[in-house]
């Protein structure tokens, strides 16, 4: 089992995770399809982590075990929560001039996705699940 973790303070930060959990995806076996839903989560939550809350950290995880590829990623902020979490999970949704397809968009992408959130930041965490294939 690996992990990395990235803190999430600018732009090259933004592109650093989602290198790195594109990298991890395919290390452990995942194909190109889960390698780019699983970056392509990562990037648009680390995202919303330093537009909505000036920055956060990001940790890679590799759960995987003789069963079942599991790659985890959860996304750490500090900012001020989200007010409506059941809006915020709505097609549509933004407080910020954008098009309100990140958190839904990002949920689809992924089998886990699990988010808290209050005054003190917000967490999310997500996984990509995959039966290994046994020969």
């Amino acid at each position: 089992m690996s992990s990395q973790t990235i803190e999430l303070a600018n732009s090259a930060d933004l592109l650093r995770a989602r290198l790195a959990a594109r990298a991890l995806a395919k290390d452990i076996g995942l194909g190109v399809m889960d390698q780019t839903r699983f970056a392509t989560a990562v990037s648009e939550l680390s995202r919303n982590a330093l537009v909505y809350a000036s920055g956060g950290r990001c940790e890679l995880r590799d759960l995987s075990d003789h069963a079942q590829i599991r790659l985890q990623a959860e996304v750490r902020d500090s900012g001020p929560g989200i007010d409506d979490l059941q809006q915020a999970m709505s097609d549509g949704f933004s407080t910020s001039g954008s098009l309100g397809a990140g958190l839904p968009g990002t949920q689809r992408l992924v089998d886990h996705f699990d988010i808290q959130s209050g005054t003190g930041g917000t967490v999310v965490c997500i996984q990509i699940v995959r039966r290994r294939r046994h020969h």
